[in-house]
């Protein structure tokens, strides 16, 4: 009889309070409580794991999971090459830095086609196992094609300045990058074959996946004279301010069980937080008595959700941490399955559960010699101002401040089902911006940034022949994608393929097996289909060049 009341009992005590607390609303930053996981990570010694992740950082997933650990082998197979680029594309006088690629030539025959893999906001190392088994080599493979992959600018080795202060910067954004690619294609010489390779005289293929494939799209608009075709998978096309959707997809695509757990867990989570006289012993309970403002402590407990852009096909690249987190909400407990506080507050002891996983897999990485704010907060600048070339996060965080956005919101209307606080706003969510990039001589991040230099480019709409749109039906990038409920549908046609893989998450069709008829149906199918359209692509051309 005693253990049936057990865990209630154990809730009342931990949340019970005696001293009153002012209610206040903080204004913490989501991307911030990442850059606290990087240096944790980095004080550890220990790989930026990909689940730990805000949605924004995991566009550059990759390079965190253990395929994308390149081999002895691969780079021995692989060897850097580099490409000199102008520092300013459109202002000369700047300097110039070194590209770095890298060539698969395993399949080139003369009149083959180019296919290059863009870098995207990572190292372009971890893309190699897409040159190597993915979706490179298997174009490549299919056309007599060149395999490339191309590291963007400011990532990996392709590094243009000293620092990366936010005046150093002002050379990463969408034009220089786009040009970069363009320069590239226009005047590569590839070592050991003869041929001149270059665009427009070779049909040069480009794709990218997610950021890297909204750059794709965007190359085959801007540069359709050198991109020949362009294949966007996942590709984020649409640029937004507050990303309210992305969680919608989890929540809607999840387990029923999981997701009215999490519904429930951050519904009476938020009320807590709410009342003086609950939020303190609230923290307590996920361990986080210390930490200062609430916005912090909402911002660590959206970590979990991340390990759900993690799923993949392939058991050796995907991570099941998202179900292991939904088991971990449902663990059986003694007792009825809510307990109600003073002042009638209903706990679910799906919070006691969730309290649990964040103590254990979050909160136990924050070292002993550090305090619990000093770990988890974000009020101290001081963090977030060292500009050396060490601060790999730096990157993709100034894109995302000065063009691209996509800050996770709660729902716009709070009486929407949530399972994120509603304490994430876009102010909150976006004040990594300012903290991070305050102003220098020559550049200012703007205050929001310019979401309308991507969406110029085309947005939901964005289309050209020979450009095909690939996406996955519960990618949590989706709403942003062509394949959003915000864009008008289209036809699947040869010149145009538009195409959704069933039950697919993250730019499911650039991982690739050694033999594609070991992949599931569905990855099976859509390579099938891209060996195909591509295939007539270059059919085309070739007709056109004889009748000429």
């Amino acid at each position: 009889m005693t253990r049936v009341w057990l865990m209630p009992l154990v809730l009342l005590l931990l949340l019970q309070v005696v001293i009153f607390v002012e209610a206040s609303i903080s204004q913490g930053s989501i991307l911030a409580q990442d850059v606290n996981f990087w240096r944790l990570r980095e004080h550890h010694g220990v790989r930026f794991e990909v689940e730990e992740q805000h949605p924004l950082l995991r566009i550059q997933r990759d390079s965190a999971q253990s395929p994308f650990e390149v081999s002895r082998s691969r780079s021995k197979e692989f060897p850097d090459k580099w490409f000199e680029q102008p520092l300013d594309h459109f202002s000369k006088g700047e300097g110039t830095f070194q590209q770095r690629y890298w060539v698969n030539g395993r399949h080139y025959k003369t009149g083959g086609p180019v296919i290059v893999l863009d870098g995207g906001e990572t190292s372009g190392k971890n893309r190699i196992p897409f040159l190597d088994t993915g979706i490179v080599e298997i174009l490549a493979k299919a056309t007599n094609g060149l395999g490339i992959v191309l590291e963007h600018r400011y990532y990996g080795k392709s590094i243009p300045v000293y620092n990366f202060s936010t005046d150093s910067m002002r050379w990463l954004n969408n034009a220089q990058s786009a040009a970069d690619s363009a320069n590239f294609m226009a005047n590569v010489k590839f070592e050991g074959i003869d041929s001149d390779l270059t665009a427009p005289g070779t049909p040069w293929i480009y794709y990218g996946g997610s950021y890297a494939g909204a750059r794709a799209a965007h190359m085959r608009v801007l540069y359709p004279e050198l991109v020949f075709g362009a294949i966007a998978s996942s590709g984020v096309t649409h640029a937004t301010l507050a990303n309210w959707e992305y969680m919608e997809i989890i929540r809607n695509a999840a387990d029923p069980t999981c997701s009215k757990n999490l519904e429930s867990a951050i519904a009476a989570i938020d009320d807590m937080l709410a009342m003086p006289l609950l939020r303190n012993r609230l923290k307590a309970l996920f361990g986080l008595a210390d930490l200062e403002h609430d916005d912090d402590f909402a911002a660590l407990l959206e970590r979990p959700l991340g390990a759900w852009q993690a799923k993949n096909w392939d058991p050796a690249v995907g991570s099941t941490r998202f179900d292991e987190f939904c088991d971990a909400l449902a663990k059986p407990l003694i007792g009825s399955a809510t307990s109600t506080l003073p002042g009638g507050v209903k706990v679910p002891l799906t919070v006691y559960n969730y309290a649990q996983y964040i103590r254990e897999n979050y909160v136990s990485k924050c070292p002993e010699e550090l305090t619990v704010e000093e770990c988890f907060g974000t009020y101290d600048a001081s963090k977030f101002r060292d500009t050396s070339l060490s601060q790999h996060w730096r990157g993709w965080i100034f894109q995302v401040c000065t063009e691209w956005g996509y800050f996770t919101s709660a729902p716009p209307d709070q009486s929407h089902p949530r399972i994120v606080s509603r304490l994430l706003t876009l102010e909150i969510s976006s004040r990594i911006c300012p903290l991070a990039f305050p102003p220098g001589t020559h550049f200012s991040v703007p205050s929001l940034p310019n979401i309308t230099a991507v969406n110029a480019l085309g947005d939901f709409d964005i289309a050209a022949d020979r450009l095909a749109i690939i996406d996955g039906e519960v990618d949590p990038w989706r709403p942003a994608t062509p394949h959003s409920d915000y864009a008008s549908d289209r036809k699947d046609t040869i010149l145009r393929p538009f195409k959704l893989i069933p039950n697919g998450v993250h730019h499911y069709d650039e991982y690739g097996l050694r033999k594609l008829r070991d992949e599931p149906l569905e990855i099976q199918k859509i390579h099938e289909e891209m060996i195909y359209f591509v295939k007539e692509w270059l059919k085309d051309r070739d007709s056109s060049n004889m009748t000429r």
